[in-house]
């Protein structure tokens, strides 16, 4: 069953029953405000008939006779029962009335008056207390007004019932229509997203309700998956590049000592020439596969809470090793005061691996001038910034830089396979974090990336 589908009839049985608890709590007091007033008219009757009938005084009999006549309305089946209270016997003589049960009488002579009710004949019986003698008055008579009254109130709600219940159900497919429009319109749109156009985004309204929260994720998603398939799309061609150079020389090199003997130190020097590209290629699979595995499908081992001043001088630690004679320092001019805003999570090694390649790159594109590093933060961003003075990036080759195998045009005497940069942003991605370089030729780099503070 369609969402849709099941938010009419939800939409529709919800309406419907707090309809018909309406309806019932209204026909409940409708039906009890009817009976209490029969029974008023009843009482009426009751005294006016005690009255008339029993009353001393036949001026006030007379005058109660007339009232009966002129103004009482005769009540379909109305008949009047009078009995006569033994006084030692403290109840009626003879008292009974078919259909009415003994403790009728017994509750008039205990609270003076009394109501009893046999389907729609209502009966209502009136102590009338005299001088020397004392009587039970019952007067009975169908309740016809309060039939009609109440089928007719009854066939109205019913009618409105029905009515309401088709309203109802047709607000709830218009309604739901056009709730789930947008859901619609994002079907459509997702259906025409394929691998040959992922360029495509769905829209996003800028609303902070679930229909915006899901474009914006969706979006990002393809966000993700365009990246990765540009790079599966370019990752033949560029590793067909530089694989090709080493596998080359190494092909060259073996058929040029294979083409005629040679004396021992030309195989050598041969060999030498072979196991240089070797090592080259070597390095370059390697540095591949660590590409591979920190790619966009979010592999995360062994994370922790950590600080981004400890691993920054984990950072300098490791390029101490790889790089002795550079000069490398930290700034800790914009150092937060709060220890929170030093915290962050994730895989410490990883990390170290991703900060290392952009402090080596800037040490090996400045020739070893001073390069900073220095720690600050956000409300919600612990941020690390690297400054070198080295030869900059062009700007309008900055676009490309997180290519894998991009070298720019100003590095060409500088040994590098173009993957350090490309493998550094993956491992701050997986982090939730971003990277931004900023750069013109000859200038130097500024470099910010930022990580989500640890939010314990």
């Amino acid at each position: 069953m369609k969402i849709q589908t099941k938010i009419t009839w939800l939409f529709t049985a919800i309406t419907a029953s707090i309809l018909l608890f309406l309806s019932g709590f209204v026909y409940f007091f409708a039906s009890r405000n009817a009976f209490e007033d029969f029974y008023k008219r009843l009482e009426i009757r009751a005294i006016i008939a005690a009255k008339a009938k029993l009353g001393q005084d036949r001026t006030h009999v007379n005058a109660y006779n007339e009232i009966r006549r002129e103004h009482l309305e005769k009540l379909p089946s109305e008949k009047e029962y009078f009995f006569t209270v033994n006084e030692k016997a403290g109840k009626p003589d003879s008292a009974h009335i078919s259909g009415v049960p003994a403790s009728f009488f017994n509750r008039v002579m205990v609270e003076k008056e009394a109501m009893h009710r046999t389907k729609n004949l209502f009966y209502l019986g009136v102590l009338y207390e005299q001088p020397g003698s004392n009587h039970i008055v019952v007067v009975s008579a169908v309740n016809e007004f309060s039939r009609e009254y109440l089928g007719s109130l009854k066939n109205v709600m019913l009618v409105g019932f029905l009515v309401s219940v088709l309203v109802m159900l047709t607000v709830g497919i218009l309604f739901s229509r056009q709730i789930l429009k947008p859901v619609r319109s994002i079907t459509h749109r997702v259906k025409d997203i394929s691998s040959n156009n992922l360029h495509l985004r769905l829209p996003e309204t800028g609303g902070k309700d679930e229909i915006g929260e899901l474009s914006y994720t969706f979006n990002n998603m393809l966000d993700r998956l365009e990246t990765s398939f540009e790079s599966q799309n370019n990752f033949v061609s560029n590793a067909s590049h530089e694989l090709s150079t080493p596998l080359t020389a190494i092909i060259g090199e073996a058929e040029l000592a294979l083409s005629k003997k040679r004396d021992e130190q030309a195989y050598t020097q041969s060999l030498r020439v072979v196991l240089n590209e070797a090592e080259r290629l070597r390095h370059i699979t390697t540095s591949l596969l660590s590409l591979a595995q920190t790619g966009f499908d979010g592999k995360k081992q062994q994370w922790e809470v950590l600080r981004a001043d400890e691993l920054v001088w984990a950072v300098k630690q490791s390029v101490d090793n790889i790089n002795p004679g550079n000069h490398v320092y930290f700034d800790t001019s914009h150092l937060p005061e709060e220890e929170r805003k030093l915290t962050t999570r994730g895989n410490m090694q990883m990390l170290i691996l991703a900060f290392s390649n952009v402090v080596l790159n800037a040490c090996k594109y400045s020739d070893n001038k001073p390069v900073t590093i220095g720690v600050a933060s956000t409300d919600d961003r612990v941020l690390i910034i690297v400054r070198d003075m080295g030869i900059g990036i062009p700007e309008n080759e900055l676009p490309y830089i997180f290519d894998p195998f991009f070298r720019a045009s100003n590095v060409g005497h500088y040994k590098g396979y173009g993957i350090g940069l490309p493998l550094s942003r993956n491992i701050i991605r997986m982090h939730d974090g971003d990277i931004v370089v900023k750069s013109k030729a000859g200038e130097g780099c500024i470099i910010h990336i930022s990580l989500p503070i640890h939010v314990s």
